[in-house]
């Protein structure tokens, strides 16, 4: 039975991170009270993730941290003699575009039509609802104009998954151990995510937990599944760079370090007609358990 992370169980977690207790003691309540594990994990994560940004955005400038000096190895690709493809092992995959700051890169003819078709069907059965940003208060809510839902799945659980997945290891020079598993996301028309950073916030209190299962992210890949006919892109508004969701195509992006500095905020813009189906890959520093 898929199980729907509510609101209310949103401002819970809030409420126990916010009175001192660590993540691993919250989710150890949250599975014993029958939430599954992998669920209660996603909806830890991604509830202090969501607010340590509402915190930074209320945050004067003057007390961000300043960038670490050093910033950590990353994954990506071998761009050095300028090439128009690159042999991923089972496909040659077209560079479109590339960034240096941010670090982006936008790839053609990643994944097959078959596959997008595949990993669709794969995760259609599975999906759950997800939560939109309620933007006067900076909290969460349920919008029926404003909706979208999303699985994971584990690594190598499906041929295609596997198949990709090994792709992108090659392609990007990183272990294919190293990644978190594929994450399918719908977007229904109006629905969006607003821009945001993929790192996890190492002045809160709960992302040490967080990184003994692989350490920080480091990188970003999101893969269009389909095309909307309207909206829907992925935007990077530091740089004013919008990439259109073309089937297929994907944007890569990294970061090596917790820093705004990276220059990686972005987001999903709205679908303005039709619906958005991507998956997402993201990288870890070490072996993600």
């Amino acid at each position: 039975m898929t199980q729907s992370v509510t609101p209310e169980l949103r401002r819970w977690i809030i409420e126990q991170a916010s009175a001192g207790f660590e993540p691993e003691a919250v989710l150890t309540s949250m599975v014993a009270s029958g939430w599954q594990e992998a669920v209660a994990l996603e909806a830890l994560e991604s509830t202090l993730r969501e607010h340590l940004r509402s915190q930074a955005a209320q945050r004067p400038a003057a007390t961000i941290a300043a960038a670490p000096a050093e910033g950590v190895p990353v994954p990506d690709l071998d761009l050095s003699q300028s090439p128009r493809q690159i042999d991923a092992g089972d496909r040659v995959v077209d560079v479109i575009v590339s960034l240096n700051h941010p670090r982006v890169v936008v790839l053609g003819n990643l994944l097959s039509a078959e596959e997008c078709d595949a990993l669709i069907a794969a995760a259609r059965p599975h999906m759950a609802r997800s939560l939109t940003v309620e933007t006067k208060t900076g909290g969460e809510e349920l919008n029926p104009d404003r909706t979208s839902s999303g699985m994971f799945f584990t690594r190598g659980q499906t041929p295609e998954v596997a198949a990709v997945e090994a792709r992108i290891a090659r392609l990007l020079n990183w272990p294919l151990e190293n990644g978190e598993g594929v994450q399918v996301l719908n977007y229904k028309p109006g629905a969006e995510y607003k821009p945001h950073y993929d790192y996890f916030d190492t002045n809160e209190p709960g992302t040490p937990t967080i990184l003994r299962r692989g350490g920080q992210r480091v990188a970003t890949l999101v893969m269009y599944l389909n095309e909307p006919t309207r909206g829907g892109g992925t935007t990077f508004p530091d740089v004013g760079f919008e990439v259109a969701p073309v089937r297929g195509n994907a944007v890569f992006f990294s970061y090596d370090r917790a820093h705004p500095s990276t220059r990686t905020l972005h987001g999903g813009a709205p679908v303005i007609e039709g619906e958005k189906w991507v998956a997402t890959k993201w990288l870890r520093e070490r072996e993600f358990v």
